[in-house]
């Protein structure tokens, strides 16, 4: 199989743009390559896609945040940090006001997928692209979580869609693509 292009159908409710590039591994600005080897699809799911799954204000947005997240988990390509979980759990407690008992089933359920942790050298390393990209420290720290375990992109709908940082693109999952 020619890992150099691959296409996977994404749920209609989220009508994203179906072509992905890999990133060249010497591609990275700030931190290093890390991953042993190219992966499909490779998502880091930012905390907002989290926390629109168990948010019922938008119906549309829960509906396509929880099929991508059901996606990524069947397919394996799902990694998080353990910075988003924290974010996570504090937006749920405090803005979403959801039940502990709650929160800690998502966390069981999120403890499934690859976890980068929120180390010294990750933080060094996100300072790095802080001053080379200008994005906040902590995008920054999200950004750096997504380039050390080889993901190819991170679904998130708060930074720029389609802007590529150190080989990792942003992808909105709720823009319509055109």
């Amino acid at each position: 199989m020619n890992n150099s292009r691959v296409r996977r159908s994404w749920p209609q409710s989220c009508r994203l743009s179906r072509r992905l590039r890999w990133a060249p591994p010497g591609a990275f600005a700030a931190g290093s390559w890390v991953a042993s080897k190219p992966t499909e699809l490779r998502s880091l799911l930012d905390t907002n896609l989290l926390v629109y799954a168990d948010s019922s204000d938008e119906g549309s947005k829960q509906r396509c945040a929880i099929d991508l997240i059901k996606q990524h988990r069947a397919a394996g390509t799902a990694v998080l940090s353990t910075q988003l979980l924290q974010e996570f759990v504090n937006v749920t407690l405090r803005k979403l006001r959801l039940p502990p008992t709650l929160i800690r089933e998502r966390l069981a359920s999120y403890r499934g997928f690859e976890m980068v942790p929120c180390t010294a050298e990750l933080m060094t390393a996100a300072i790095d692209l802080h001053v080379l990209h200008s994005v906040s420290f902590y995008d920054a720290l999200i950004l750096q979580a997504a380039i050390v375990s080889g993901c190819q992109q991170l679904l998130s709908v708060d930074m720029q869609h389609g802007a590529t940082y150190g080989g990792v693109r942003i992808v909105n999952p709720f823009m319509i693509a055109g």
